[in-house]
């Protein structure tokens, strides 16, 4: 377990850098001091995005592309490649995922859109809320929330979707 910390600084060090969009940061909103002492405080092997673009998203310096599905600090690819594919069967994990997260965050793309009224039902039925917004303030929202500690989860199509 010692070497995913390494192979993590490992990989944002040797990035190139590219002229994406930066997600903003809880960090930013505090003191010098207390973003010192925050900063210090995050587990290095916390997931927290960094950038995105119209098809990919940058987390903790590596570049994923496509949808992604984020649980706690777990992170995996997603098969919906458009909000129409967002169903209870592209959720069915979370029947099976413990502990349940308090809320699923959607990351409907390029734009905010209502989900269907059996998704929200299905996500209910697990216990969770849910919480739709485009993708950019989705990934923000997971930031934060992952960095006080709560238990939730994101689902994201990339950016560049808008239907």
């Amino acid at each position: 377990m010692a070497t995913l910390p390494k192979l993590i600084r490992a990989m944002r060090n040797g990035s190139p850098k590219h002229n994406n969009l930066v997600l903003p940061s809880l960090r930013r909103a505090f003191s010098l001091y207390d973003q010192i002492n925050l900063i210090d405080n995050v587990p290095e092997d916390q997931l927290r995005f960094q950038e995105f673009d119209e098809t990919s998203f940058t987390v903790n310096g590596v570049k994923y592309d496509g949808s992604l599905l984020c649980v706690g600090n777990l992170l995996m690819s997603w098969s919906p490649r458009s909000f129409s594919e967002i169903t209870t069967d592209s959720l069915s994990i979370f029947q099976t995922v413990r502990p349940i997260p308090e809320l699923l965050i959607v990351g409907c793309g390029r734009y905010n859109h209502p989900v269907n009224p059996q998704v929200r039902q299905f996500v209910k039925s697990i216990g969770m809320k849910l919480e739709t917004l485009d993708s950019r303030n989705a990934a923000s929202t997971y930031n934060i929330l992952n960095e006080e500690g709560r238990i939730v989860a994101a689902a994201l199509l990339p950016y560049g979707v808008t239907s």
